[in-house]
Formats: C-alpha cells, structure tokens, sequence
C-alpha cells in the first residue's frame, strides 16, 4: 500500500477501513491519527508500505518527510529519516523523497524509512550530480508559458489577455497589483488551470498565506497541481515556515532539471508576516 492512497481517502472512508481492521474508536480520531493507526496494524500483518514526502532536516542530522497534505505541519503520520540516509544520499530540507517505510518498533513514535527509491521523482543516484540551486546561472526566460484556456467552456478570458498583453516565460517573475474584491484569486485559478492544461511537465504549488479556510477548499478544488496554505488563524511564524519549505522544495525541484511555477497570494500578507 502507498501511503498517499490512504491521504486520497476521504475521513468516512478511512473510518470504514480502520473498523474492518478492528480498530477501536476509528470515529473519533482525527485524519492522521486515523492514517497512522490504519499503517500501523498493516505493518505488523507484514503488509509492504511506501511512503512519499518532502523532508525536513533537523539541526541534530535526521530528517522527517512531512505532508503537503497537512501543509508540511509535524504530524503523527510523518516518516522518520535517520542521519545515515541523510547523509548517504546528501538529503537537504525540500527533497521530495520515496521509499518502503516500516511500522514504530517499540519506544518509537514514527514510521520510519528503510528503503529509499527516488529523490525528486529521479533515481536516488541522481542526487550526487546535481548543482546546487546558488551556483545555477539565471537566464531570461527563453520558453513560454501559454496561458491560453485549453477548454473553450472557459468564459472567463482573464488568462488569454494576459497571453496577450504580458505573455508569461519559464523562470520569469510577475506581480499582480489589483485593489481587494477585483478577482485576483479567480485570476490565479485560471492560471493555475491553463498551465496544467498545456504544461504538463510543469510542477504547480499554489502557495495562500493569510487566507481564509474556504478559500483555501475553494483553490484545492479548482486547480489539479499542490495547494498549500497557512490560513488566517496561523501565527506569522508559521506562514513564514510554509513559504520557507515550499520555496526550498521548487530549489529542489530546479536542481533536478524539474520546472516549477509558484503562484503565492499574497506576497503582501508575507511580507508583514516576515516583519512580525
């Protein structure tokens, strides 16, 4: 089983599936406890579990591969990498990391990595070769970026004029300047939507700090591509955590010969968070 058919669940069906598994108040645990339980009794039936994660390496040398489904929050459902892995395939907070992961033994408190597949969607081999993101040479943008809506359903034709106007390349950086309530984040939607449409090789993070919860659910069902998020409720320091782990992870990304679109909204409520 992979871990991440477990976070494509829904919390209803994964209480059907604990309570096939005879776990006991699978209704009142919350979605990773749900996830870790569920793991766990697998694990000890022998059953082969996968695991997927971007790691964050700790100053003492381990690392634990967090969730962008829990917005890269520490949580029970988090993969354990010791120092050994780290260093044998020079991990670096942001990789994405694969691999066949094993239940807690006893005094543990995490599942953790014993076999490790792919680093940045690549062969963990790849890692050694790789140029560090500060030594890359920046370049102007030489591909573009068609934000043409692919789907002629699409009524809004926000993405087209920008196609027109201001067209967009790889590795360009473009700031939206717009007064409240004028539809920015429909803007961004639609972005977000062409650019999956007709950049497949492209890996999209929308990127919402300070934003609220529905806002946030709204964005997670219109774009296909990772949505992370530090809502309103979330102090500064944390919305200043997210956007460290998702700016280190696209670095990553980049160092694998990956392309990679970050759209933030909004870079404004960042600021103010960095200055708090």
């Amino acid at each position: 089983m992979h871990l991440k058919d477990l976070k494509n669940k829904k919390p209803a069906e994964l209480v059907a599936m604990a309570e096939e598994l005879g776990i006991e108040s699978a209704s009142t645990l919350r979605k990773q406890d749900l996830m870790f339980a569920i793991l766990k009794v697998q694990a000890e039936q022998g059953e082969q579990i996968m695991g997927l994660g971007t790691i964050e390496v700790l100053p003492d040398g381990f690392g634990f591969l967090r969730s962008p489904e829990a917005n890269y929050l520490a949580g029970p459902d988090d993969i354990y990498i010791s120092p050994n892995q780290v260093r044998k395939f020079g991990l670096r907070t942001g990789d994405t990391v694969e691999g066949e992961i094993r239940g807690p033994k006893d005094g543990e408190r995490y599942f953790a990595l014993v076999r490790l597949t792919a680093v940045n969607f690549d062969d963990p081999d790849a890692v050694r070769h790789r140029v560090n993101f500060d030594n890359l040479t920046p370049l102007y943008p030489e591909q573009k970026l068609t934000l043409d809506p692919s789907d002629p359903t699409v009524k809004d034709k926000s993405a087209r004029v920008i196609d027109i106007i201001s067209p967009q390349g790889k590795g360009q950086r473009t700031l939206i300047v717009a007064p409240p309530r004028v539809g920015k984040t429909v803007m961004l939607q639609n972005i977000a939507k062409a650019i999956t449409d007709n950049h497949p090789e492209v890996f999209l993070i929308v990127l919402l700090i300070d934003e609220r919860p529905e806002e946030v659910t709204d964005m997670q069902r219109s774009v296909k591509g990772e949505v992370v998020s530090s809502t309103f409720d979330e102090p500064a320091t944390r919305h200043v955590q997210v956007a460290e782990m998702v700016i280190e992870k696209a670095k990553r990304l980049v160092e694998h010969k990956k392309d990679v679109v970050i759209l933030l909204d909004s870079i404004t409520r960042l600021g103010r968070a960095y200055n708090t």
